[in-house]
């Protein structure tokens, strides 16, 4: 008598089937298959039959979009049909600050890249750290104050990250470290070395349209961990690396806690101002007012949203008609609207 072909997981089913199995054979007649020791061998069989059964229909429902529940998964499914899920939103704030360096001869103050203020939650519990991605240069007024009016800022971490383009490497990969990257706030250089001074800056897009093989664009995806990975032209849609001497790709971003910092209006300033000779500045700096609190900030697509509208987008192909084709288009647009 052969196995018989099972399509439940039940172990106790699983173990009959196989008992059943042993009794048709003549060797086994007299055997008690439930006090000797073949019923130790044969709880184990179903174990062993279970697990593979149970890891066997756990793979086929992570293939298909409307079953997979591991959000790697879900992610690399909707990347092959073009969909890259939100990532998170750092919360933005307004603020404005003043340097005073009346009596000295500085003409100009520079804000840096990195920190720029701090602050304590309500109960003192947890600290957010809100930062620039770029620079900021503000020149002095008559009466010796450096004005920065209407600096926004964003909650989180700034990180700068250089990869080193390598022409012996086919497929090299240019993959983020961190999670909570705040796509949006990604900045892109390229120039050919570490510390030069020329560099060009790569813009990111969503779309081969009005993209030629001298565009500076990179294009980017969601990969294991929440992280990211750039990808960069080959030469027929974006501009190749290692083209005129493109050898580093420095890349600056914000890890951000999303929508945890929203609300926050008190600020400390924790920057870094220098003048126009490269010298740190440490006296003078005023309190910041808060000229809008923080805001905007939102966590991660979730992979209920991922499901949901990486088929509908993909069906819609960025068309209006249909409501479900503004159903799908209008989050893409205004982030968080329901």
């Amino acid at each position: 008598m052969p196995l018989v072909n099972f399509s439940n997981l039940n172990f106790d089913q699983i173990k009959i089937s196989i008992r059943d199995y042993l009794r048709s054979n003549s060797n086994f007649t007299d055997y008690d298959f439930e006090g000797s020791n073949l019923s130790t061998i044969i709880d184990t069989l179903a174990y062993n039959t279970y697990i593979a059964s149970y890891n066997a229909n756990m793979l086929s429902n992570e293939v298909f979009i409307d079953s997979a529940t591991l959000r790697e998964n879900i992610v690399s499914l909707a990347r092959n049909i073009g969909y890259v899920p939100t990532s998170r939103r750092s919360s933005t704030a307004t603020i404005s600050f003043e340097v005073d360096v009346s009596g000295t001869n500085i003409t100009t103050v520079e804000l840096q890249p990195g920190p720029v203020a701090v602050v304590s939650d309500t109960f003192g519990s947890s600290n957010f750290l809100f930062s620039t991605n770029k620079k900021t240069k503000v020149s002095v007024d008559s009466d010796g104050i450096a004005r920065f009016q209407n600096l926004q800022i964003h909650e989180g971490n700034y990180i700068r990250q250089v990869f080193t383009v390598d022409p012996r490497t086919p497929n090299q990969k240019y993959i983020l470290t961190n999670a909570g990257i705040d796509t949006t706030l990604i900045r892109v250089v390229v120039k050919p070395s570490e510390t030069s001074t020329v560099e060009e800056v790569f813009n990111q897009s969503d779309s081969l349209f009005d993209v030629n093989s001298q565009s500076k664009v990179y294009f980017i995806q969601e990969v294991a961990n929440e992280r990211y990975e750039l990808l960069f032209g080959d030469g027929v849609f974006g501009k190749k690396l290692n083209q005129e001497n493109l050898g580093y790709v420095v890349v600056d971003y914000i890890t951000c806690n999303g929508e945890g910092a929203n609300n926050i209006e008190d600020f400390s300033f924790a920057g870094k101002v220098i003048d126009q000779s490269g010298n740190v500045i440490t006296s003078g700096i005023s309190i910041i007012t808060t000229d809008e609190s923080s805001g905007g900030g939102t966590s991660i697509e979730s992979i209920d949203s991922i499901r949901k509208y990486s088929t509908q987008i993909y069906a819609s192909r960025n068309r209006a008609v249909t409501a479900a084709d503004y159903e799908a288009i209008i989050p893409q647009i205004y982030e968080g609207v329901d």
